[in-house]
């Protein structure tokens, strides 16, 4: 079945995430009986998360002709022959009223009737609610078909809950099995060892002719290194590590209290009289402002580039060659790219985001985007913040970034020390769409 992103405005985007079928019709019957029938509309219908019979309908308002669909066997007949790219037209006017989120342009939205009999879009992506305009003849035919609610949220949520008991649980009883080998094993050690201490003791008395000066520290050591306690059943082996660097930590910890705390003392004073010194005061400043020297140049030759007209395909190679730390890199791309931005902060990121897609290559790069982001928008003034969301959402819909870190981002930002920023607020009900997409595409 061919397919074709949802909303005409997404149809040069090869990677856009939300696509539908392309619509197939079929013409039926003769003269005043002719009739054309969407062969796929349950699909289509599927996709958009829409009843068929919306759809059906609006065809019908629109063409000023009877329409009906047959919920038992699924067909949509529309009266009159109607070609495929006029219904397709039509299809697309009612994916931009009743399906597209009026805010950020998202089709995954659910249609909301008020107690005052309105229809409304709640997005699940950016938490908008959009209203939809009651002059259309559909509209009437929607509040007294009203769309079934989500069924089984809170059973999905209990069930998921009990799954995680059930993992934990089970990690449980595994700690609890281990534990009881091991401790078997440490038994059967036991007693096999005693028997080999008994073995080894004959055969090193005849080794040294039954005199106590052979039994030096070091042959008993090498003895006891000998004794080795295997368990065919856990594979588990027990053993004293002989090396050169186990033999000092060993003589180490036989130091007497009185040397320890000597040797501790002289440690501390060392540092003591390190803090005390001027010098590390001057270096601290000098490390201070060479950081801040260090991201002006940094942002001074990323712009440069851009300016020449650098391509986005070759900036992983130029940033590369930037001396700099990760994420003062990120910082300064950041900076060079929405430098005094106070509005349109979302058009920006979306009209730039092959900069960043080419800037997050790299592993851990998503999570140095998303602590820029982050505190370049707290900075930029609340405007900006109230785009976060929306900016984000950009940035995941073109495969810039990933769910698994936007959400470990979230929960660090929400339990860390800047858990009052308002960011978290502004991206919660993102993140809570996020988790939801995760969770039934699990289940399916």
């Amino acid at each position: 079945m061919d397919l074709q992103n949802i909303g005409a405005s997404n149809s040069d985007d090869a990677f856009y995430r939300y696509k539908m079928p392309k619509m197939i019709t079929k013409i039926e019957g003769r003269g005043n009986g002719i009739k054309t029938n969407v062969v796929n509309m349950v699909d289509i219908a599927k996709a958009l998360a829409r009843p068929a019979s919306y759809t059906t309908k609006y065809f019908g308002n629109e063409l000023g002709a009877q329409s009906k669909f047959d919920e038992k066997t699924g067909t949509s007949l529309v009266n009159g022959a109607h070609d495929t790219p006029k219904l397709a037209g039509l299809l697309e006017n009612f994916i931009k009223k009743y399906v597209q989120c009026y805010g950020c342009g998202n089709p995954e939205t659910e249609i909301v009737i008020t107690k005052t009999q309105m229809i409304t879009l709640k997005c699940a992506a950016c938490g908008f609610v959009s209203d939809v305009d009651m002059r259309d003849k559909i509209t009437t035919f929607i509040l007294k078909n009203p769309p079934v609610p989500k069924k089984g949220s809170k059973d999905k949520k209990a069930m998921r809950r009990a799954e995680k008991e059930r993992l934990k649980e089970g990690e449980a009883a595994d700690e609890e099995l281990k534990k009881h080998k091991k401790e078997t094993a440490k038994k059967k050690g036991g007693s096999s060892g005693s028997s080999k201490d008994g073995a080894k003791g004959i055969s090193s008395k005849k080794k040294g002719n039954g005199s106590d000066e052979d039994h030096s520290p070091s042959h008993s050591q090498a003895d006891e290194n000998d004794l080795v306690i295997a368990d065919d059943d856990d594979d588990v082996q027990w053993q004293t590590d002989t090396s050169l660097e186990a033999a000092k930590q060993r003589i180490q910890e036989q130091l007497s209290a009185a040397t320890a705390d000597m040797v501790m003392l002289s440690t501390n004073e060392e540092k003591a009289n390190s803090a005390k010194s001027p010098e590390r005061d001057v270096k601290a400043h000098q490390n201070g402002s060479k950081s801040n020297d260090t991201l002006e140049g940094l942002v001074n030759e990323i712009k440069g580039y851009l300016k020449k007209g650098g391509p986005a395909s070759q900036l992983k190679s130029f940033l590369s060659s930037l001396s700099g730390t990760p994420q003062e890199v990120i910082n300064a791309l950041f900076a060079a790219l929405f430098e005094g931005l106070e509005k349109g902060f979302v058009k920006e990121v979306t009209k730039k985001k092959n900069y960043l897609a080419a800037a997050t290559q790299e592993e851990g790069s998503q999570m140095l985007l998303l602590h820029t982001v982050e505190s370049f928008c707290c900075k930029a003034g609340p405007e900006v913040v109230k785009e976060v969301p929306l900016a984000v959402k950009v940035l995941y819909d073109n495969d810039v970034l990933e769910e698994e870190f936007i959400l470990e981002w979230y929960q660090k930002g929400v339990s860390g020390g800047n858990k009052s920023s308002p960011v978290w607020k502004n991206v919660k009900p993102f993140i809570e769409w996020l988790q939801n997409a995760e969770s039934e595409s699990e289940e399916e």
